[in-house]
C-alpha cells in the first residue's frame, strides 16, 4: 500500500514470478526446484502444489483437477497451500491446484480469457465483478446456490453479510462467492496520544476531535505527525461519512457535486499532505506511511483489518505499539470501506458442476484463513482470533467496525471510472489545484459518461 512496502512486496513478487515462469517451461530440474523454492521462502507444500500444477497428473484417487488462478505471493501462496491440503484430503473427485501470478495477475487473466486458456475458478476484487459477468467470463451460480443440499455454510446465502454479499451479484445474479470483507479501521499509537495528554481513540471520536488530534500529534521538526494522508484511504469514505455518494446505488448518476460529498471530499483534502497534520507528498516518498506507523512517527493510520500493525511487535520487537479503534464518526455515520474479494468460476470450465462444488469447499476453507470471514455466523472475535491469533486483542473492534463497512457501488467500466475519477477529482484535489466544489461539476460529467 506504501512506497516502501510497495517495493519490497515488488521485488518478491518478480522472484516468484520468475521462479515460475522458469517452472512452466520446465527449466529446472528437480533439485533446483526445492533450492529456489526455499530461497524465495516457499514451503514444500507450496512447491507440490506448483508440481501438480506444472506437471499436471491424475491423482492415485483419479481425481479432476481444478485449476485455481490468484494473486498470491510468496508468503500468501505457503498460507494458501496449507488451506488446499484438507480441502483436497477430503473431496473425492476433485483436487483443486494452486496457480499463483502475483506479477501482472489481471493482464495474465484476460490473455488466458482470451485464448480459451482460462483457469476453472479464479479470483476477482470488488471492481472487477460487473466487467467479467457482461462480458461473459463468469459462470452463474444463482441456481446452484439455491439448489445446493451439501450443508457447507459457504453455500448458505442468507448466512452471508448482505452488504458484502452483494460485491457478487449483478443485474439480480449471482457471480461467485466472497472470501474477504476487511473493514478500513483506525490504528493509533497509544504512547504518542498519552504524551500529548490525549485520550485515546473510541466510540466518541468525530471529525473534529480527529482533526485536532491530528494536530495535537504533529511535531514536524521531530518528523512525528498525526496521520498520513494521500490516495489512501480512499475518499470515498468521508464522502460516505457526509451522507454523500459517487456512484449511486441504481448506477446511473454520481452525485458527487452534493453539498455532502463536498464537505467529505475537502474534509480529507485539507488534511491530505499538509504539515500541520500529517507529512508532505515528498517525505512520503522518503518513508511509507506504514513504515512510519511503525516506526512510532504517526499517531492514527487508516488501515484494513488485514493489516498487522497490532501484533507488528511479535515480528520486531522495535515496532511500536499499536491498538485499534473504529473509524471517527462523520456528521452523517460511522460507514467504512469494506475491501471485498470473491473466487469465480470460469464460464468455460470444462465440468462446471465439479467446479462449483470446489468453489464452495474452497470458499469455506478461505473463511477461516482470512479475516473477516464475510458471513454472519464467522464474523466474530473467536473466528477472527483463531484465524490471525495476533489479532486477539483487537478482534473486538474488528468485529463492531463489520457493522459500518459497505463496498463500493460498481459498474462494468469501474477501471475506466477509477482512472477518470483520479485524474479529474481526486489528484487535483489533493495537489490543491483546486477545491472539492470547484473541481466536482466538470468531474461528473466526465464519471458519468462512463455510466451503464
Amino acid at each position: 500500500m506504501w512506497h516502501h512496502d510497495r517495493l519490497r512486496k515488488a521485488n518478491s513478487d518478480r522472484q516468484f514470478a520468475e521462479y515460475l515462469d522458469d517452472f512452466a517451461r520446465q527449466r529446472m530440474d528437480r533439485r533446483t526446484i526445492f533450492r529456489r523454492g526455499g530461497m524465495i521462502g516457499l514451503s514444500l507444500a507450496a512447491i507440490g502444489g506448483l508440481e501438480r500444477t506444472f506437471q499436471p497428473r491424475a491423482s492415485a484417487q483419479g481425481k479432476t483437477q481444478i485449476r485455481l488462478s490468484n494473486w498470491a505471493g510468496v508468503d500468501e501462496a505457503n498460507e494458501l497451500a496449507v488451506v488446499l491440503q484438507p480441502i483436497n484430503a477430503a473431496a473425492t473427485d476433485f483436487e483443486i491446484v494452486s496457480e499463483p501470478k502475483p506479477a501482472d495477475y489481471y493482464v495474465q487473466l484476460q490473455t488466458t480469457i482470451a485464448g480459451g486458456a482460462a483457469p476453472d475458478l479464479f479470483w476477482l476484487s470488488q471492481e472487477y465483478i460487473p466487467n467479467y459477468s457482461s462480458n461473459g467470463a463468469l459462470l452463474d451460480i444463482t441456481d446452484m446456490l439455491a439448489a445446493d443440499t451439501s450443508g457447507n455454510g459457504a453455500a448458505s446465502v442468507a448466512d452471508y453479510l448482505p452488504q458484502t454479499f452483494r460485491m457478487v451479484q449483478y443485474q439480480d445474479r449471482t457471480w461467485g462467492l466472497p472470501w474477504l470483507a476487511s473493514p478500513v479501521v483506525l490504528y493509533y499509537n497509544p504512547a504518542l496520544f498519552e504524551a500529548a495528554g490525549l485520550p485515546e481513540p473510541d466510540d466518541t471520536m468525530t471529525w473534529e476531535t480527529f482533526r485536532q488530534a491530528a494536530e495535537m500529534l504533529t511535531i514536524p521538526e521531530q518528523q512525528q505527525f498525526g496521520v498520513a494522508f494521500e490516495s489512501w484511504p480512499p475518499v470515498q469514505i468521508f464522502i460516505w461519512q457526509a451522507g454523500g455518494e459517487v456512484i449511486t446505488p441504481e448506477l446511473d448518476a454520481c452525485p458527487i457535486d452534493s453539498p455532502e460529498a463536498i464537505m467529505g471530499a475537502q474534509f480529507k483534502a485539507d488534511m491530505t499532505y499538509n504539515e500541520q497534520f500529517g507529512p508532505t507528498q515528498s517525505q512520503l516518498g522518503e518513508q511509507g506511511a506504514g513504515d512510519r506507523m511503525k516506526a512510532g512517527k504517526i499517531g492514527m493510520f487508516y488501515g484494513g483489518s488485514t493489516d498487522d500493525f497490532d501484533y507488528a511487535q511479535t515480528k520486531d520487537p522495535a515496532a511500536a505499539l499499536i491498538k485499534v479503534a473504529r473509524l471517527p464518526m462523520g456528521p452523517a455515520g460511522r460507514q467504512t470501506l469494506a475491501y471485498t474479494a470473491a473466487t469465480v468460476v470460469n464460464a468455460a470450465a470444462e465440468n462446471t458442476d465439479l467446479a462449483y462444488r470446489a468453489l464452495v469447499a474452497l470458499t469455506d476453507g478461505i473463511h477461516h484463513w482470512k479475516i473477516v470471514a464475510p458471513r454472519q455466523s464467522l464474523a466474530n472475535v473467536e473466528t477472527i482470533t483463531a484465524s490471525v491469533p495476533g489479532k486477539a486483542g483487537s478482534a473486538a473492534t474488528i468485529a463492531a467496525a463489520t457493522a459500518d463497512m459497505r463496498p463500493f457501488n460498481v459498474i462494468p467500466q469501474q477501471t475506466d471510472w477509477d482512472v477518470a475519477f483520479t485524474d479529474f477529482f481526486t489528484d487535483p484535489l489533493y495537489l490543491k489545484e483546486g477545491t472539492a466544489a470547484e473541481l466536482a461539476p466538470d468531474a461528473r460529467a466526465e464519471l458519468e459518461s462512463w455510466l451503464p
